[in-house]
């Protein structure tokens, strides 16, 4: 096997091409092209027909007086047939043009004696001039690293991270008309936020100069989407990105999706409704059923889930009976554990035994209802369950996918619990919330009983497209530099 050259060589003798191209009165970089036809719209029933494509070129073969290439765009590939006697001088171009050029044909659909869909090429236009050679002989980047990082070249060079990327559009598209469907307006909030709120996250801080303030990027369009609701609107939804300043694994990403809804006049059970509907709509609008494999093993989407309570479940999943302990013996189950926690709280004991024992056997959808009232500062409290509050996430396949409650509306009380968080904030909380006196000052003019939603576009991305990682289907996923 000849040795492969290095590649500043290779890219010396495209580069050469280039030239010998403009030499010869060819822009090797045209304005456009009239491509008729994605190349995956192209069937027998065109065969005879004179059509126009375009593409990048995938595969290569030159035989004296024939040559045959293969072209792809994201929709596919398709043969290409040149021939001498048909292209006369112009024939002679074919050796200035390399595997990954991109080519502008024109000709007639025609299939070979093996039967393969072919265009005898009539007419071809070199678009660009491809300098540096693509991977690999184009057999696909299994280097992960590199797949997430040049996503280009993984695009190029796997269809299957093509197609994930298409669903991924598709998704987004089906969540928004689905809940355009149940009556939701589409709202936009900003990103730029001069205080943050919503969520436990430590933000992004950036500044803007011509103020002279410090803002932060949004970790939760939340606050903003419940003064829409004091404004008058009854159903709104906004799918956006958030940004959260915390570690980066298979499952977080510091710039992440999310679908945000709030809902007057309803509680925590109705947005559960919600999500089940919104779930088997998506899933059953892109495979036409409800049961999907995740990483090999099913998941049945159907509702109704499946309802628990956190303290249900962490005596089904992990044998504790938070219930029946006394502080100390809670302690003492969380220290055995090895977990350690911000705050030495009951309810703060009881959160972080549910996620280190429990969320990962929560394979089929369920609802994990009822949590400590520590967990958020935004929620009602329980009407019949003292400490509790009417939160739930929803998970599948071991994972949090969403988080919704009955929205906390008594502005007094939100007043106190935002005044609690700002003081955690100074004594070095960095996940709690600084105290928004606008936001508080909205409530006092009347918000009604509501519900709300927050769920996360990437993470369903990842169940209804079997990836193992949030990196799989996010086009550019934060990485270190190299």
């Amino acid at each position: 096997m000849a040795e492969q050259k290095p590649l500043r060589e290779l890219m010396d003798i495209r580069i050469r091409k280039m030239e010998k191209l403009r030499e010869k009165g060819i822009d090797p970089y045209p304005y456009g092209y009239k491509k008729e036809f994605l190349i995956g719209e192209l069937t027998e029933k065109g065969l005879g027909k004179e059509i126009s494509t375009a593409g990048r070129i995938i595969s290569l073969r030159r035989m004296g007086k024939l040559c045959f290439m293969h072209i792809s765009d994201y929709t596919g590939r398709i043969q290409l047939m040149f021939r001498k006697d048909v292209l006369n001088e112009s024939y002679e171009l074919l050796e200035l043009i390399d595997i990954g050029d991109h080519i502008g044909v024109k000709g007639e659909l025609i299939t070979t004696k093996t039967g393969e869909l072919t265009i005898m090429v009539k007419d071809f236009t070199i678009l660009a001039k491809s300098i540096r050679p693509l991977p690999e002989k184009y057999h696909g980047l299994r280097d992960k690293e590199l797949r997430y990082r040049k996503r280009y070249l993984d695009l190029l060079t796997n269809p299957e991270s093509v197609n994930r990327f298409i669903t991924r559009s598709r998704i987004i598209s089906l969540v928004r008309e689905f809940m355009q469907k149940k009556g939701f307006i589409e709202v936009e909030t900003p990103i730029l936020q001069p205080v943050y709120g919503g969520a436990r996250a430590r933000p992004f801080k950036t500044h803007i100069h011509s103020l002279d303030m410090d803002i932060y990027l949004r970790i939760s369009p939340e606050l903003y989407l419940k003064r829409l609701l004091v404004g008058g609107f009854d159903k709104v939804f906004e799918i956006g990105k958030n940004f959260r300043n915390e570690g980066i694994d298979a499952r977080h990403n510091p710039e992440f999706t999310m679908m945000e809804a709030y809902w007057a006049y309803v509680d925590y059970k109705d947005i559960m409704r919600l999500v089940e509907d919104l779930y088997e709509y998506v899933v059953k609008k892109i495979y036409g059923k409800t049961i999907i494999e995740y990483q090999g093993r099913k998941i049945d989407f159907k509702k109704p889930w499946k309802r628990m309570s956190m303290n249900e479940a962490l005596r089904e999943y992990a044998g504790i009976d938070v219930d029946s302990m006394s502080d100390e013996e809670l302690f003492k189950e969380v220290d055995k554990h090895g977990i350690e926690l911000e705050q030495k709280t009951r309810g703060a004991a009881i959160l972080a035994l549910f996620e280190e024992l429990v969320e990962d056997k929560l394979w089929e959808p369920v609802f994990i209802t009822d949590y400590p009232v520590e967990s958020t500062p935004l929620c009602k409290d329980h009407r019949s369950k003292p400490g509790m509050i009417e939160r739930f996430e929803p998970f599948i396949a071991g994972m949090e996918v969403g988080n919704a409650y009955s929205e906390l509306n008594d502005p007094i009380r939100q007043k106190e619990l935002l005044e609690k968080q700002a003081e955690m904030l100074k004594k070095g909380d960095e996940e709690a919330n600084p105290y928004d006196k606008d936001f508080v000052e909205a409530l006092e003019y009347g918000m009604p009983p509501a519900g709300g939603l927050g769920l996360g576009i990437d993470r369903m991305v990842m169940l209804l497209t079997n990836a193992p990682s949030i990196r799989d289907v996010i086009l550019f996923p934060f990485m270190k530099p190299e």
